[in-house]
């Protein structure tokens, strides 16, 4: 029963905070429906600057092919290679194109000539799939009859048949949503009675460790199971896109990650002295986690030293698990592993989260 007035204080304390309720509507809605359009790594829009040295119709067809292509912005003709190369270098073109002198002369005589691509690759990834880009065009004028075999092949993509890139990254979002809701508050939860003085209060009453942690940690994963449904809701009045599995299953990943990040706040804050201490040392933990959850590149591609980390990332699990149930339709069969992992991950670190309370009397 004590418990029970303990989690009306903690929801007491939210209601009469000016800032939160805002912030808990607020902050899911903004996320939502800005970042699923700003976190896209389809390369598009790529600036591209063509010499052409031939100036004959076979060329200029080239050039035509690339302005009307989507994936490029015609940035224009220039009259010599290095003034294209200037504009790379001053961040006005990312390609350049050059088109050598006998390129009619050659398609004529049936030889392929020889055409200049030069990337700029600060960015590797924009560099080279707009290089694989650019050279399809000239290859369909080139060389006909590879293109002709290319086009022969068939690809089906499954899951994402229009290959919409907010499919994968609306799942992540929760991810982070999750992270930064349900981490951060309950860091600062503690350490801010502590500066306050009110946590006095409690260690002179006879309420135990578990309960007093367990009151805390109870109101963020309400808060998680409230952040999951809006996200839901509005994934599907904005962008059409619905959880392809068990809707029970996306709420049980998102009640063992609060379950995680709660007790690692609530871990930072019982350790903690001072509010920039603990979002300091919260934010370090975060920015690891995330960077090293596959969330963005896959975590094959990382060192081997770098991959391993990815076993005791919950974060890792977290989002291999939600993906296969949201945009694949898994089953629990097929993220049975990803939810052990969370659920003993999550209970050590709430084990270590009462442990670490430290009640004077």
């Amino acid at each position: 029963m004590m418990i029970k007035y303990l989690i009306q204080k903690e929801f007491l304390q939210i209601r009469r905070n000016g800032f939160l309720p805002r912030l808990i509507l607020v902050f899911p809605i903004v996320i939502m429906c800005v970042m699923p359009w700003v976190m896209n790594q389809e390369v598009k829009n790529v600036r591209v600057d063509v010499v052409d040295n031939d100036h004959s119709t076979l060329s200029g067809q080239l050039v035509h092919s690339i302005e009307a292509s989507n994936y490029f912005i015609f940035c224009g003709q220039k009259p010599t290679y290095q003034a294209a190369l200037n504009d790379i270098e001053t961040s006005r073109a990312d390609i350049v194109l050059v088109i050598p002198q006998d390129y009619s002369r050659g398609m004529t005589n049936g030889r392929q000539p020889q055409v200049l691509i030069a990337a700029n690759a600060v960015n590797g990834t924009k560099g080279a799939i707009g290089s694989a880009y650019l050279q399809q065009i000239v290859t369909a004028q080139v060389a006909p009859s590879a293109a002709a075999i290319q086009s022969k092949v068939s690809t089906l993509a499954l899951y994402n048949k229009h290959l919409d890139y907010k499919v994968f990254m609306i799942p992540a979002l929760f991810a982070i949503l999750l992270m930064l809701m349900t981490g951060f508050l309950p860091a600062l939860n503690i350490v801010g009675e502590k500066e306050k003085g009110t946590i006095e209060q409690i260690n002179v009453t006879p309420v135990s460790k578990w309960a007093f942690i367990l009151a805390k940690l109870i109101p963020y994963w309400l808060i998680a199971l409230f952040l999951i449904t809006v996200c839901l809701v509005l994934s599907w009045l904005i962008y059409g896109i619905t959880c392809q599995g068990p809707l029970v299953l996306i709420y049980l990943l998102a009640m063992l990650l609060a379950l995680f990040f709660s007790s690692l706040g609530l871990i930072i804050s019982n350790y903690s002295d001072t509010m920039q201490q603990a979002i300091f040392v919260m934010w370090f933990f975060v920015v690891c986690m995330l960077l090293l959850s596959g969330l963005f590149t896959p975590t094959r591609s990382m060192p081997r030293l770098a991959y391993l980390t990815t076993y005791v990332n919950p974060m890792h699990y977290f989002i291999d698990a939600i993906r296969t149930v949201f945009v694949r339709g898994g089953g629990f069969s097929s993220i049975a592993h990803q939810v052990f992992a969370l659920l003993g991950i999550s209970s050590l670190m709430a084990l270590w989260a009462i442990q670490s309370y430290k009640k004077n009397h």
